[in-house]
């Protein structure tokens, strides 16, 4: 199969999938036609809840695994589309529709690079996934899927970077937190407000610097983003709950930050998880180390994906950008659906 005849095999199934809403923990129609989709190819894949996978064909468990993943799932349409999100309108060189960029094209670009890849003598065993729940870090995903597939060397995850190689993803941390008060009548001097004793405590969140960080990703970064607090107007609140939102580096597990967090802020925190931590790849990998040869830029992501649940080195690289993922009328093109494969097929020779 040819470069070209890829080329428009994948522009024919990307429109397939966005016609199929695939919502996170709703993407069973999309699953259904990708995996009917490969069996009318001859492949044979394999299949876990809405999670596709594929094996190249004269497995050698000799040589080297690489992953090639990305996802099928979508956030719900925000509001201002002025087309159909489902509609997979082609106009004036792009794609639109609703996963068009995040991430259908890395979907169909890889899978046309693994079927490109299985027709050759290769140094390499590839395995192809088509993940769900990625946009919600579900555990029907990625994660329910690892554990069934042959060990992994490392992986390319195809996410909207523009075809740079991000070598560094942000991890995160959503801790809930809690500062106690007294209830009392407001007409009266009486109660302890559980929101002015929340302010030094929030004040703390907002100043906090931790030491390490990172050549790649920065410093920790902690952002409080909800504050909850009383029940009426002349009641003192005898509670303020608020919500911390934390972007983590490689420098710290999320484990040991929370650690760290809960011995210093002055209040009870809970960790919603600790499974999104950060993740990096070396600069001296080969697969770098090619990409840097080809003329890429290496960079830091600052948005979370797959990799996070991801026990191997990988690489997150795709077409797109990651400033149309999520907003209305969220399109694709054509051009760069075309480069991604070719660019794939280069950083995998």
């Amino acid at each position: 199969m040819d470069i070209d005849a890829s080329f428009y095999d994948s522009l024919d199934l990307l429109k397939q999938l966005i016609i199929r809403p695939s919502f996170s923990r709703e993407e069973i129609d999309s699953a259904d036609f990708l995996e009917n989709y490969l069996k009318e190819k001859g492949l044979f894949p394999q299949r876990k809840g809405n999670n596709i996978w594929l094996l190249s064909p004269d497995w050698d468990d000799r040589i080297p695994t690489v992953l090639l993943n990305s996802h099928i799932d979508t956030v719900k349409p925000a509001a201002g589309w002025s087309k159909d999100p489902f509609s997979a309108i082609e106009e004036d060189g792009k794609i639109y529709g609703l996963g068009s960029n995040d991430a259908g094209a890395s979907v169909v670009s890889l899978l046309q690079v693994f079927l490109i890849l299985s027709e050759k003598k290769r140094d390499n065993n590839f395995i192809f996934l088509a993940s769900c729940e990625e946009e919600v870090s579900g555990a029907n995903g990625i994660e329910s899927v690892l554990p069934l597939l042959p060990p992994v060397d490392w992986a390319i995850v195809g996410e909207p970077t523009g075809m740079q190689p991000a070598v560094a993803e942000r991890g995160l941390m959503v801790l809930d937190a809690t500062v106690y008060g007294k209830a009392g009548h407001a007409a009266r001097n009486e109660g302890e407000n559980a929101i002015y004793k929340a302010v030094p405590v929030i004040e703390w969140f907002r100043n906090k610097q931790f030491p390490k960080i990172s050549l790649l990703s920065g410093a920790v970064k902690m952002t409080v983003t909800m504050v909850q607090a009383g029940t009426q107007h002349n009641v003192i609140p005898d509670e303020c709950n608020f919500t911390v939102d934390i972007r983590t580096n490689e420098c710290y597990a999320n484990e040991d930050l929370f650690a760290e967090i809960a011995a210093s802020c002055g209040c009870e925190v809970k960790a919603r998880s600790f499974r999104l931590n950060a993740s990096h790849i070396s600069l001296e990998h080969p697969v770098v180390q090619r990409a840097i040869l080809l003329g890429l830029t290496p960079f830091s992501s600052p948005t979370l994906s797959d990799q996070a649940l991801m026990n191997f080195p990988s690489l997150k690289i795709g077409p797109g950008q990651s400033s149309r993922s999520h907003t209305a009328d969220e399109f694709i093109y054509l051009s760069e659906i075309r480069e991604a494969i070719d660019l794939y097929l280069r950083l995998l020779s």
